[in-house]
């Protein structure tokens, strides 16, 4: 059994999980900010589909990505320096958004509910939910949002339109938040596309010694509220040594 959580009531501690599903904790509860922001301080995101109650998770292991960690294949590395794109910071969050929902191949409807999309849009106004955005030709080409506190950033969903055009947006963006400080980006489950990008699963009881420290020491550089991550990039940052400006 799982815990019922009332819109006051606390979360359980993440060692109750069950182990199948892999890291169920709870059910119920709200998307408020406050309920969310409480989530990831505590290593909890939440993850339903719409016939569902909200469900929030806790898995063990976790999928993580150290910012020192960041694979960049060949194929990779030749895109990054040599197509034509520009990557943007919070400039289409909710464009963003709506391609993380639409429909994918194989698989029927989507997790990013209407509810969800207006719960990270809330955090997207007080500085905390931020996304990368890939640009080709004047076009969104692909992207990724995710959420950040202190010096932890949580990936929650990206997209493509455009061969690498996500890739390229991630790769970025773990260079623009390693510069400042950012040592830990949570991946939350595994799946070979993050894994062939150097995320690795640690278990949750180090997860949660690192998440403590991180999202416990403040943020650089981007830490007023309301915050925009006002940064652009291009072929020719990725071919410096720091990619961020």
């Amino acid at each position: 059994m799982i815990a019922w959580l009332d819109r006051n009531t606390p979360f359980p501690p993440p060692e109750v999980a069950l182990r199948d599903p892999n890291g169920l904790l709870a059910a119920g509860g709200d998307l408020s900010p406050e309920r969310l922001l409480d989530a990831y301080r505590r290593g909890i995101f939440p993850w339903y589909s719409a016939e569902e109650p909200i469900l929030w998770w806790t898995p063990d292991p976790r999928m993580v990505l150290f910012p020192s960690e960041l694979k960049i294949s060949r194929s990779l590395a030749k895109a990054l320096r040599n197509r034509d794109y520009e990557v943007r910071l919070d400039t289409a969050f909710d464009a963003v958004m709506t391609g993380c929902a639409a429909p994918r191949s194989g698989q029927d409807g989507t997790w990013i509910s209407p509810a969800m999309r207006a719960a990270y849009r809330r955090l997207h106004e007080m500085g905390y939910a931020h996304s990368a955005e890939t640009w080709i030709g004047g076009e969104l080409a692909g992207g990724l949002y995710g959420v950040a506190i202190g010096r932890m950033f949580y990936g929650e969903s990206m997209f493509t339109r455009v061969r690498d055009a996500s890739k390229i947006a991630f790769a970025h963006l773990v260079r623009f938040l390693a510069a400042r400080g950012v040592g830990m980006i949570d991946c939350q489950m595994h799946t070979s596309h993050l894994e062939s990008l150097g995320a690795r699963p640690i278990e949750r009881a180090e997860f949660a010694r690192r998440l403590a420290e991180l999202v416990g020491q403040p943020a650089v550089d981007y830490s007023a509220l309301p915050g925009r991550w006002h940064a652009r990039f291009g072929p020719d940052d990725f071919r410096k040594p720091d990619a961020s400006r």
